[in-house]
């Protein structure tokens, strides 16, 4: 199991996700964003404008995506 904050995935706050693969990091992100989304979490909907205006690149995104990959991969294991 390894930890990321919503932060160092690109988000706001610290809250603490913890998982085995990136992918599932990614998903409770994402699902956190959504909450924070709905409840109009100003912070949160600064880092969601900004993450909406990275995925206007395919290649910016893929890029995004494969350091924060690195990131978690180089984590050492809880």
């Amino acid at each position: 199991m390894k930890e990321m904050t919503c932060k160092q995935l690109g988000g706001a706050c610290d809250k603490v996700f913890t998982a085995e693969t990136f992918e599932e990091m990614a998903e409770q992100s994402k699902q956190h964003g959504m909450e924070m989304y709905k409840l109009q979490d100003k912070d949160h909907l600064n880092a969601i404008a900004k993450m909406k205006t990275l995925m206007t690149s395919p290649a910016d995104i893929q890029k995004w995506f494969e350091n924060k990959r690195k990131e978690f991969d180089a984590l050492s294991n809880l």
